[in-house]
């Protein structure tokens, strides 16, 4: 049986960066080939923090065309809008009837989040964010989650809460692994390369849907060093090297090769190759995005579609709960 693998992202930002891109989403086309995917915009998950209606429903929308674009395919894999699937609430508030509140305050994001928030504005939906996300998880009896180090205690409580309710009730949920994809690009910020890329840093950001020229200026005006020697150093040398990853991502060119041809050239030349690479990419990639967007009713007849695929999973998973819960059938 073909290994079921999760994940999602949330559609807080206008656009997805190559961050986003080589650190996780290139990956999740790769998957396609050797996994049973579900992907999910977790519309959900970003309403823990407040949000203009217009602006959450108009990204979410283009979250799920960019994934397209990317080269999510439907008759592959299963994209869903998280908010679309009730099951995903129903089995949330279950799992958060077998969680400890002691459990659910030791989560170090919710720790981090409401410390820089203080606890006036921190909502309850913070807090049980990571329930949420086991819900997420277990609902699809995911046999894999990609997950980076921040999401790695979530996963640990999903695995807890899993194997909890199977001791008390019954057999109903598969555990998750934590899936480690190989070969994952790490894109730092390209005005601070020491801290990882990040919509909250503008001008060290790309975004994938930037306007071609600011594209090419945030590029061509990386911070470097001091040196002019092209070398692979990520501690000594952070700005080189983090073009130097992005270049060997953008053109399937191995960084050591890009290395011997940089030999005797200056910075300069690295950044308008590296800006060339993306532009090659993002051009056809933002085309792409257009045409799913200015055809919204094909956009909402793929997103139809997977949801009945998904609820058909969901359904089957969160009515075997309510049985062995004890919950009197409808």
């Amino acid at each position: 049986m073909t290994p079921r693998v999760l994940s999602g992202i949330q559609p807080t930002s206008d656009s997805f960066h190559i961050g986003n891109h080589l650190g996780a989403l290139q990956n999740w086309v790769a998957m396609q080939e050797t996994h049973d995917c579900v992907y999910f915009i977790a519309d959900m998950h970003a309403i823990t923090v407040e949000q203009d209606p217009a602006q959450l429903r108009q990204r979410t929308l283009s979250s799920y065309a960019q994934l397209l674009a990317l080269g999510i395919d439907p008759n592959k894999s299963t994209l869903i809008v998280q908010s679309h699937i009730p099951e995903h609430a129903q089995l949330m508030w279950v799992m958060s009837s077998i969680t400890g509140l002691g459990e659910a305050n030791r989560m170090t994001q919710f720790k981090d989040k409401s410390a820089k928030g203080g606890t006036s504005s921190t909502s309850v939906g913070l807090l049980t964010y990571p329930i949420l996300q086991a819900a997420d998880i277990l609902l699809y009896q995911a046999n894999a989650v990609p997950v980076g180090e921040d999401q790695r205690q979530h996963l640990e409580l999903t695995r807890d809460l899993a194997i909890r309710f199977n001791t008390r009730f019954g057999e109903a949920f598969t555990v998750p692994e934590s899936f480690i994809v190989k070969g994952t690009a790490k894109i730092q910020d390209l005005q601070d390369p020491n801290a990882k890329m990040s919509k909250s840093s503008p001008s060290g950001c790309v975004n994938l849907l930037d306007p071609l020229k600011v594209t090419e200026k945030k590029i061509k005006s990386a911070v470097t060093d001091s040196d002019s020697v092209v070398a692979f150093d990520p501690v000594k040398k952070a700005g080189v090297s983090n073009l130097l990853t992005i270049l060997s991502a953008y053109s399937d060119t191995a960084i050591e090769d890009l290395v011997s041809s940089f030999a005797g050239r200056m910075y300069g030349d690295l950044k308008k190759e590296t800006a060339a690479a993306v532009l090659t990419f993002v051009e056809p990639y933002q085309a792409k995005v257009d045409s799913y967007l200015t055809d919204p009713a094909e956009l909402e007849r793929l997103m139809r579609t997977s949801a009945v695929r998904a609820r058909e999973i969901a359904g089957k998973t969160l009515a075997d709960v309510y049985d062995k819960l004890g919950f009197v059938k409808a």
